[in-house]
């Protein structure tokens, strides 16, 4: 029992200090834009004070130390004996990064690496930098504030390393405190299995109420219709409901670019500003932890590859300080993220001359590409704009597995750049992945399933305007030229097999591109759930997944992107 409370306690350290130490990082870049702001520095403070009593209980010594010297550095600036200058900033900003490192260590079970005395030094001469500053002492409210905001009210542990007595604090006078009238806790912390579990049985009511109403749809029961009716308004209500217990704020993920801002500009010598927007729009929490990487990637190349050096920007007549802007919104059934900076921008020419030198294109295709397609070299393998190699970027990675893993989460990318006015990246990722709304469509005897975020529209082929591009059928459509792809053909079904009558297109965008996808029959937008491939059929390319459709038989989900380069 012991034991179990131990790890209970470990448990609870992990998620309330990893959100704290996230926070530490957008706490110190803002801190240093308001070096006199109390209310900043004392939420600093009690970050590292709340991380310290929690390890101290856990006899996590490193941490310990760390956060003590840290809070004697926060300590002093509060009293106003040291000043909240950029070498204190830069001292603390490792500290946080030591404690990054040891949650991370924690999280994977390993033991947490020990700060350096390199680092321990550094913080103590911080905190000590004018004679006569004082180590840290708090008010005995202050204290027991910090002991709730880590274990909650009325349950600071039973055992710690260093008793400390301390009066209770006096209750508020407009609210007396009674002793018999307990608080309420209004959250409860939920394993996130049981709410895959949630969301799978839901999934299945869904089934059931297509099935339900494909099948009232053939019934002149107005009893049956009622309850299907009703059925379809609370499983409605519920799914709504099980994929909100699911939901995260994207502020999970943007917490800890400030600091990735500042250090990457630091190391580079430039100087950046990082604005954030839209941290409270709501994202499924695995597509929240699967954002994070490749949003790293586009963070650090819109400061490494985009913004300039201060000197240049002076002689290209824009302010020293380059700015990158990070923003979220929900469109629809679609989350939106973009990365926008007021950097260098990209050529199109540079890029065209880019992929010939690199091997990517041969001089003829290149030189076909318009200067929308020249921008979407950069998600190409292997290509980078970067004549050095540096820790930052200038490998040819990066760029190419943000496209692939955007493209994984049924989202896609595109890029907007124009010359010496900069870049700007757009995401868009559906709200959830375990329910999709789609677009069934018949080829044949059997039905697919299109994500219905890709679609663009759907119309009538005219067999008669079909041309020839490069030895691909393509259609005419406003200006353009709209590549085909015959689902038929594409599938391998026999060429005499029944025609239908008036094949339909359904105009697809997918990785910035746009394509025709010639189908027998539309059947309509449904909700569906996804189901994962079998272990035979994972990999394929152009399908991402199954599901179960109204009539019970499955319908196979296509991705559209793997459709398009596994068409000949």
């Amino acid at each position: 029992m012991a034991i179990d409370s131990q790890e209970d306690i470990r448990a609870d350290f992990l998620i309330e200090a990893g959100e704290i130490v996230q926070k530490l990082g957008s706490q110190l870049v803002e801190l240093e834009q308001r070096p006199a702001d109390r209310d900043l520095l004392n939420a600093i403070f009690r970050g590292f004070h709340t991380i310290k009593g929690g390890a101290g209980f856990l006899k996590l010594d490193g941490m310990v130390e760390l956060c003590h010297i840290a809070e004697e550095v926060f300590n002093a600036m509060r009293n106003g004996k040291i000043a909240a200058d950029a070498s204190r900033i830069d001292a603390v900003m490792k500290a946080v990064s030591v404690l990054e490192e040891s949650m991370q260590a924690l999280t994977d079970n390993q033991s947490p690496p020990s700060p350096t005395p390199d680092l321990l030094q550094a913080l103590r001469n911080a905190a000590q930098d004018k004679p006569g500053a004082q180590s840290n002492t708090i008010t005995e409210d202050e204290f027991e504030a910090l002991l709730d905001e880590l274990h909650g009210p009325g349950k600071t542990p039973k055992k710690v390393e260093e008793p400390v007595a301390a009066a209770p604090a006096p209750p508020p006078k407009s609210a007396p405190a009674s002793p018999s009238t307990p608080v309420a806790e209004t959250t409860v912390r939920v394993d996130t299995a049981r709410l895959d579990r949630v969301m799978n049985l839901v999934g299945e009511l869904v089934l059931v109420r297509n099935r339900m109403k494909l099948r009232r749809g053939k019934s002149r029961d107005e009893e049956l219709d009622r309850m299907v009716g009703q059925l379809d308004q609370v499983t409605s209500g519920l799914q709504i409901t099980a994929m909100q217990l699911r939901m995260q704020p994207v502020g999970k993920v943007f917490s800890r670019f400030p600091k990735l801002a500042r250090d990457v500009a630091r190391s580079l010598g430039k100087k950046v500003t990082l604005t954030l927007s839209g941290e409270d729009t709501d994202l499924d929490k695995n597509l929240v932890e699967a954002l994070a990487d490749p949003l790293v990637h586009l963070v650090r190349n819109a400061i490494d590859h985009g913004i300039e050096s201060p000197e240049v920007r002076a002689k290209r007549g824009k302010p020293a300080e380059g700015h990158v802007a990070l923003t979220a919104a929900q469109e629809g059934d679609h989350i939106v993220i973009t990365v926008r900076d007021d950097g260098a921008g990209m050529d199109p020419e540079v890029l065209r001359r880019k992929a010939v030198e690199k091997g990517v294109l041969t001089r003829d295709a290149a030189a076909k590409l318009t200067p929308n397609q020249c921008l979407e070299l950069i998600f190409a393998a292997g290509f980078s704009t970067k004549s050095e190699v540096s820790d930052i970027s200038g490998r040819g990675v990066g760029m190419d597995v943000v496209r692939s893993k955007i493209t994984d989460l049924k989202g896609s990318v595109t890029i907007d750049s124009a010359p010496g006015v900069g870049s700007t990246i757009r995401i868009a990722v559906p709200l959830t992945l375990a329910i999709l709304p789609a677009l069934m469509v018949r080829c044949g005897k059997r039905a697919y399933a299109i994500a219905l975020g890709a679609v663009q529209d759907v119309f009538a082929l005219d067999a008669a305007k079909v041309v020839r591009v490069e030895g691909r059928p393509a259609l005419p459509r406003a200006g353009s030229v709209l590549r085909l792809v015959f689902l038929d053909r594409w599938l391998g079904l026999p060429e005499m097999r029944e025609a239908p009558v008036q094949p339909l297109v359904v105009h697809v965008q997918t990785e910035g591109r746009a394509f025709g996808l010639v189908v027998d029959e539309v059947l309509g937008r449904e909700e569906i759930v996804v189901k994962p491939l079998g272990a035979m059929l994972q990999g394929v390319p152009g399908y991402s997944g199954a599901t179960v459709t109204g009539d019970g038989a499955v319908a196979l989900i296509l991705d559209m992107s793997g459709v398009l380069k596994s068409s000949v």
